[in-house]
């Protein structure tokens, strides 16, 4: 195993093996704060793709007790050859007790070194935290010289879906019009199956559609194929198509880690809309969830606004995420806001210039 730099309680710090892929993993799959965007999976596809891992870890007593994972981007340079300065960014993290000063100041205090010597421009921390519980905790980001940042990579809101008890429970949750959608979809030869490797080019293909249609980024096919290749080994992700007659109306990638799964990636076509293939693929993603023993489902982002905005605006908007939001609703979640986003500023006048390009 690697060498990495670790520190116990009061401070001592020591040296020894670096934790494997394995046991952070572990660790982040059972911690309270831990998410999908710190396992090494994660860093593995953003490696694919321009991105560079390092890890920064805490022990207690010889054991692995917090983290982070950090993604480098080295920014080019037209006058220096190689790389002169990078950006950090820490999505959804760090792993750390909130609670527990001591441990928190430690890591901060080990990312943002790990920061200075990769020469990044700043240190981007993305907490996975409810906003609610921020008040409490941004005085320490603040004494350890971090900042609010212009704006956050991940979505701010999203509807997370308590998906305990039996299957009834979980219909129950929704609005009757998603339940009768659902059934609607089977009723109109609708079926949903597991895809496979060989199902990723025409889950790209709709993929695409559906971002030219509703105006929004999509990535390229082999991000796509890269996130289920690495994956999919260790059961964390499932590909289900929707067909009717044999031909895909629909598709969608969920993650799962520990208790939570993902919904990160979906799509459908324009074709045999009135079958709501949709909406039995949904809920068949969330059927998945469940075998797995996770109890709640991340639907991923909703626009970010306060709950008397959203039902006031979602029957006659469809602008942004409005027209999401309007399927989401459905599935009898809550509408929750996460932390923003928090810098800790390294090099201050290039700082200033990505601040006023609105990063």
């Amino acid at each position: 195993m690697p060498l990495a730099r670790c520190w116990g309680a009061g401070g001592k710090g020591w040296w020894m093996p670096g934790p494997s892929h394995r046991q952070w993993d572990a660790l982040v799959a059972g911690h309270p704060h831990g998410h999908l965007l710190q396992t090494s999976n994660w860093a593995a596809l953003k490696a694919r793709f321009g991105w560079e891992r390092q890890l920064v870890t805490s022990a207690d007593g010889g054991n692995l007790a917090a983290g982070a994972q950090i993604l480098y981007r080295w920014l080019p340079s037209k006058r220096v050859p190689g790389r002169l300065f990078s950006i950090a960014y820490v999505p959804k993290g760090p792993v750390v007790h909130w609670d527990d000063p001591a441990q928190v100041r430690s890591i901060l205090e080990r990312m943002t070194a790990n920061a200075r010597e990769h020469r990044a421009v700043f240190l981007r921390i993305e907490p996975n935290l409810l906003d609610s519980e921020m008040p409490a905790l941004e005085a320490s980001l603040v004494d350890a010289g971090f900042r609010a940042a212009n704006r956050s990579i991940q979505p701010r809101r999203t509807m997370l879906i308590d998906i305990t008890g039996s299957e009834e429970d979980a219909l129950k949750r929704m609005k009757p019009k998603t339940r009768y959608n659902i059934r609607l979809a089977a009723r109109r030869g609708i079926v949903v199956r597991a895809g496979t490797e060989c199902d990723l080019p025409v889950f790209c293909q709709l993929i695409r559609a559906t971002g030219e249609r509703n105006a929004f980024g999509v990535h390229s096919s082999a991000y796509y194929r890269a996130a289920f290749d690495l994956f999919s080994p260790g059961g964390n992700v499932r590909l289900l198509v929707a067909e009717y007659e044999g031909r895909p109306l629909a598709a969608l990638m969920v993650f799962a880690l520990g208790e939570m799964a993902y919904y990160l990636y979906g799509a459908s076509s324009n074709r045999e809309r009135h079958r709501m293939p949709a909406y039995l693929l949904q809920w068949e993603a969330i059927r998945w969830a469940r075998v797995r023993k996770c109890t709640h489902y991340d639907l991923w982002g909703i626009p970010d606004e306060d709950k008397e905005t959203l039902e006031a605006g979602f029957s006659h908007r469809s602008d942004g995420l409005w027209g999401v939001y309007r399927f989401k609703r459905g599935f009898g979640g809550r509408a929750i806001r996460w932390a923003s986003a928090f810098d800790r500023v390294l090099i201050p006048p290039l700082y200033s210039l990505f601040r006023k390009a609105g990063n």
